[in-house]
């Protein structure tokens, strides 16, 4: 059994994130799947043209995805704010589906938590 890297988690974040987004009708200007590079997406939605910046964070169980580190996310903010672009933070969490005590592998089902995207205001 292969246990998923942490990038390979990133990844199965960004698509599940990524498919919110569609759903919502934002337009993806660029998209970048890289561990730890922030924002994962940069789009806009379509009524207002408005520039969003879109924060996607993955935990492992027993990590709680709603929380983030606020003192970031304050820096961050202020870099959007210059911008005129307003963020959103999607965190989600990945468990082994048989047993969340242990590592999320390859070919095994996994569960997501996940309560959608939240604008950080």
């Amino acid at each position: 059994m292969e246990i998923l890297s942490d990038q390979d988690l990133h990844n199965i974040a960004m698509n599940y994130v990524g498919k919110e987004l569609e759903s919502q009708g934002f337009d993806f200007i660029a998209v970048n799947s890289q561990l730890k590079r922030h924002p994962q997406f940069v789009c806009v939605d379509k009524p207002t043209n408005t520039l969003h910046f879109v924060l996607v964070t993955v935990f492992n169980y027993p990590n709680n995805p709603e929380e983030y580190d606020s003192i970031w996310m304050e820096t961050f903010k202020e870099h959007a704010v210059k911008l005129k672009a307003k963020v959103l933070y999607a965190g989600v969490g990945i468990a082994n589906a048989s047993d969340y005590e242990k590592p999320v592998t390859k070919n095994e089902d996994y569960i997501i938590n996940y309560n959608g995207i939240k604008e950080i205001s």
